[in-house]
């Protein structure tokens, strides 16, 4: 007669959300990092947690992916991407997650030094929110970016006043 040994169940931590964050400025193309697609990515990538595989997911190349979070304006997605990473199982890990969410928090602040072309990027793209159910990636939701509209239209006033 065999014995098995009882399964010990793995010690998983808990879910993380991922925050949500701006698209990376690119120029559209069918076959490149769209809004859509980043989003993706940052929610296969909390899913599977392999750029490889959550590139492949998204029919992109892992080199692509890292070139795309060296882009000037990825801060959010770079943050976003640091969170989908991080593990709570250590102490080191719990830093790094403090310190991906705090990044995250920050590029959400508007910034003075934002271009009005980096306005209406992001009132054009919005905010992107991943859904994670169970540790699988579920979907994204794209949410209007009212601050940065706000924040365009004000610079658009203050431009029409000054020619006046």
């Amino acid at each position: 007669m065999k014995h098995y040994r009882p399964r010990v169940p793995q010690s998983r931590s808990p879910p993380i959300a991922i925050p949500p964050f701006h698209a990376v400025p690119v120029r559209i193309r069918a076959d490149g990092w769209t809004p859509l697609r980043q989003a993706e990515f940052i929610g296969h990538l909390a899913a599977k947690r392999s750029v490889a595989a959550a590139a492949r997911e998204v029919s992109m190349a892992r080199e692509t992916a890292y070139r795309l979070r060296e882009r000037p304006g990825a801060e959010g997605f770079a943050a976003a991407w640091d969170v989908a990473l991080a593990r709570t199982g250590s102490e080191a890990g719990r830093v790094r997650l403090l310190a991906a969410l705090m990044a995250a928090r920050e590029a959400l602040k508007p910034s003075r030094k934002v271009t009005v072309e980096q306005l209406k990027w992001r009132v054009e793209t919005g905010l992107w929110q991943v859904f994670l159910r169970g540790g699988c990636y579920a979907g994204v939701r794209r949410n209007p970016d009212n601050s940065a509209l706000l924040a365009l239209l004000s610079r658009t006033r203050r431009a029409e006043c000054a020619t006046w």
